[in-house]
């Protein structure tokens, strides 16, 4: 199962008060404040079902990652 970056970028910017970041884009970098980083994980383990370590989701920086890391736990816990 693949998960939409355009869906996770969403959630980021939407949380992150963020007009919009490239994938690959370190999104703290681009304005993302570390205050809203307990929403944003709250919100994608909702989204996508899945129990984020807080060890992945801290060395996590961009949408491309997030993505990465939830198709890997989703496989994880169908496998």
């Amino acid at each position: 199962m693949t998960h939409n970056l355009e869906r996770i970028g969403e959630i980021v910017c939407r949380i992150g008060a963020l007009p919009g970041i490239a994938p690959d884009e370190d999104f703290y970098e681009a304005g993302f404040s570390s205050v809203r980083a307990l929403e944003l994980l709250f919100e994608l383990e909702t989204a996508y079902n899945v129990s984020i370590p807080d060890d992945d989701f801290i060395g996590t920086r961009c949408i491309r990652g997030l993505q990465e890391m939830i198709c890997r736990l989703t496989e994880e816990q169908v496998g």
